[in-house]
């Protein structure tokens, strides 16, 4: 899809549809929805009165305007009420807006720079956020699909009428690259296991490294027994499919110093392994790679906008089954520190892949680390799906990535890591074990995560109940949500800068 900036007044845009807004509970229509208006000789205003059009969020009203525009159709979205307006909302509407005339075979549409100077909205960030919520919103997973959709094609174009052209050209082509990089990630947790094994990952980042320009490097199994990867080595016992260690750098500064190390779960399929899961919805744990994903896919935003920060990605990537050499309940492995460990449960098995990968975050001496997970059930019981749950030993940095989670609309809350929590991880046989007792799971996985840290700034994302979502709203649609790629990519801007 084309998307542009042009001045102008977009009662004169040639369009499939041009959108414009109108709040809940204004007495008439402002901005651009008055000038069209009056074009259409008080259509918008006519509806009002009726009650047809009453500006709740998210809700569209599509008028034909046969002669009296150059565009053949009005879309009237609603943005709520106008104090509450934020960023969020109108990528948001715009996304929900854009779906809604492709279901009409619109195929070109033209808006002005919704939401612009309300609230302290800068044009620059409405801008970015109507592109991102027109490619996000108009994201489809079809490629195992054969029949052919019973509609009359996509939509092509999407134009924004506003000023000063050159910020806004400026904020499509950011919010376009973020869109794209959670797209990319999207595809990836979206496909089926059967063709996202280790090995497809590993490929995948080979074909990103080759496009942008960026550092890969693969260990296989000989380099893991080597650097002593027992944590890695010990979930892929049950996998015909060998393990890949994924080494994704993008360089921006001259310094050979790693700013960001970011750490992915990649388990391709999870059955949970001996420990078995239930064989309901066990076809959603495709998706246990989407930490690894989101982490990949940030690399490609930032080899786009070439920011003077340096970023490696590390992905431990192996599937978690069952079978006669599979890890055991009560085995005992040594993951990369030296660590010792004793698995009480084989489908508490992210944690471990995420020991070696943390591990060779340090061996990197990385000035801060996040990592990304589909860790825990727990966390999901906590927060529900609406928001990532973060896990730190550094407050500041703590602040900066739910600050960059807010800014882009994905929700991260913090939850508490006293050293309370560790005493559910003592082993009477090992240096730790892998789970704690029943409550505070998700909180217990964190601690278990942060054995393999030390001291270097850290903070752990359990995007268990955000990394897809079963229903459609706003930018989201079903399938993959590619949380939280846009929230890492604002943070190492943000970090760039200073």
């Amino acid at each position: 899809m084309e998307i542009k900036a042009v001045t102008g007044d977009l009662t004169v845009i040639k369009a499939g549809a041009v959108i414009v807004n109108y709040f809940e509970g204004a007495k008439r229509p402002e901005g651009d929805a008055a000038a069209v208006d009056k074009a259409t000789d008080g259509a918008i205003s006519r509806l009002i009165k009726q009650g047809d059009i009453k500006g709740k969020l998210n809700e569209v009203t599509l008028l034909h305007s046969p002669g009296k525009l150059p565009a053949s159709r009005v879309a009237v979205v609603g943005l709520g009420k106008k104090k509450e307006l934020n960023i969020n909302k109108v990528r948001s509407a715009i996304a929900e807006t854009c779906r809604y005339l492709r279901g009409k075979s619109v195929t070109s549409l033209a808006t002005g720079v919704q939401g612009a100077g309300i609230n302290g909205i800068k044009i620059e960030d409405a801008a970015q956020a109507l592109t991102e919520g027109a490619i996000l919103g108009l994201y489809k997973f079809r490629r195992y699909i054969t029949k052919k959709e019973n509609n009359n094609g996509e939509i092509n174009e999407f134009t924004i009428v506003g000023q000063p052209k050159a910020t806004l050209s400026k904020a499509i082509t950011r919010g376009r690259i973020l869109a794209e990089a959670a797209d990319w990630a999207r595809d990836m947790v979206n496909e089926p296991g059967n063709n996202m094994t280790p090995t497809h990952m590993a490929e995948a980042a080979r074909q990103l490294a080759k496009e942008y320009e960026l550092k890969i490097e693969v260990l296989d199994k000989a380099r893991m027994v080597k650097l002593g990867m027992g944590g890695l080595l010990g979930v892929s016992q049950g996998s015909q499919q060998p393990p890949k260690f994924i080494i994704l750098s993008y360089k921006g500064s001259n310094s050979d110093k790693v700013d960001v190390a970011l750490v992915g779960k990649g388990i391709t399929f999870d059955s949970g392994g001996i420990s078995i899961k239930p064989s309901e919805r066990m076809s959603e744990m495709k998706g246990d790679m989407a930490g690894g994903a989101s982490v990949m896919a940030t690399l490609i935003a930032l080899a786009r906008i070439k920011p003077k920060i340096n970023v490696t990605a590390l992905v431990p990537a192996t599937e978690n089954l069952p079978s006669g050499t599979a890890l055991k309940p009560g085995d005992i492995i040594k993951a990369m520190n030296g660590k010792t460990i004793e698995v009480l449960n084989t489908d508490a098995e992210g944690r471990l892949i995420l020991a070696d990968g943390l591990s060779y975050a340090k061996k990197l001496n990385a000035r801060a680390i996040i990592d990304v997970a589909t860790l825990t059930g727990a966390c999901m019981v906590a927060l529900g799906n609406i928001c990532t749950g973060a896990f730190s030993n550094n407050q500041e940095l703590t602040d900066k990535v739910i600050a960059a989670g807010n800014e882009v609309g994905e929700y991260i809350w913090q939850l508490p890591m006293y050293d309370e929590y560790k005493e559910q991880l003592k082993s009477d046989i090992a240096d730790i074990k892998n789970i704690g007792g029943r409550y505070g799971g998700a909180i217990t996985a964190a601690k278990f995560l942060a054995e393999f840290i030390n001291d270097t700034p850290w903070v752990h994302l359990d995007i268990a109940g955000t990394y897809d979502t079963d229903k459609e709203k706003g930018y989201q649609v079903k399938g993959a949500t590619g949380v939280p790629v846009r929230t890492l990519v604002n943070l190492i801007l943000s970090m760039a800068k200073k």
